[in-house]
């Protein structure tokens, strides 16, 4: 089994804000496998189901972004998996939106769901899908306060959300291609650069 979580905030108030990205993307995951994310287990939303001929369980923390590793640590230790069974999803301020990029470890880089699975778990090495959210607007020369805070928690508008449903479809893909072809298959795809539009 393999245990697929996206972070998010719970509440409607963040439901369409770029913090939002890892849930959204299970919500993404569910509908393809006919599922509702709603039975309460490990301080989490989760859903078991088969995606690609393998058994998932998709979660969405219920502990606010910053405790989401409490979660994450309970649902490994109940289902019985390690941390090479984990798929992560969440959201990436430094990445454009449209953007992704996957990786087998890194730093929390200022992620507070990260930084939070990274504690819990005591390693950073654990398998992440970074969905590109786009970097926060410039106010008066500057970017806005709390290191894209408000950003972050801040409803998307239309037209970023259709960007965002785009890459969405992507997140799943990789996922689906880290089930079936493995962690290496999926990076080689999906981490190829994008070359910029001309102007």
């Amino acid at each position: 089994m393999k245990l697929i979580v996206g972070l998010g905030n719970p509440g409607p108030e963040y439901a369409t804000t770029p913090h939002n990205a890892g849930f959204m993307a299970i919500d993404r995951i569910a509908r393809l496998c006919d599922v509702q994310v709603t039975n309460f287990r490990g301080r989490a939303m989760t859903a078991k189901t088969r995606l690609m001929g393998h058994e998932v369980l998709l979660a969405k923390p219920g502990t606010f972004m910053n405790l989401s590793g409490l979660s994450v640590a309970a649902l490994l230790k109940e289902l019985g998996l390690g941390v090479e069974d984990l798929i992560v999803l969440y959201d990436e301020l430094a990445f454009p939106l449209g953007t992704l990029r996957l990786a087998e470890r890194g730093s929390a880089a200022g992620h507070n769901g990260v930084k939070s699975i990274s504690a819990e778990l005591g390693t950073q090495d654990w398998f992440r899908v970074r969905i590109g959210v786009g970097k926060p607007p410039l106010e008066s020369g500057r970017v806005i306060k709390a290191g894209g805070k408000d950003f972050l928690l801040a409803p998307m508008r239309k037209q970023e959300l259709a960007e965002l449903d785009e890459v969405l479809d992507r997140a799943v893909r990789a996922v689906e291609v880290v089930l079936t072809k493995g962690v290496s298959a999926a990076m080689n795809e999906f981490n190829r650069k994008v070359e910029p539009e001309s102007t």
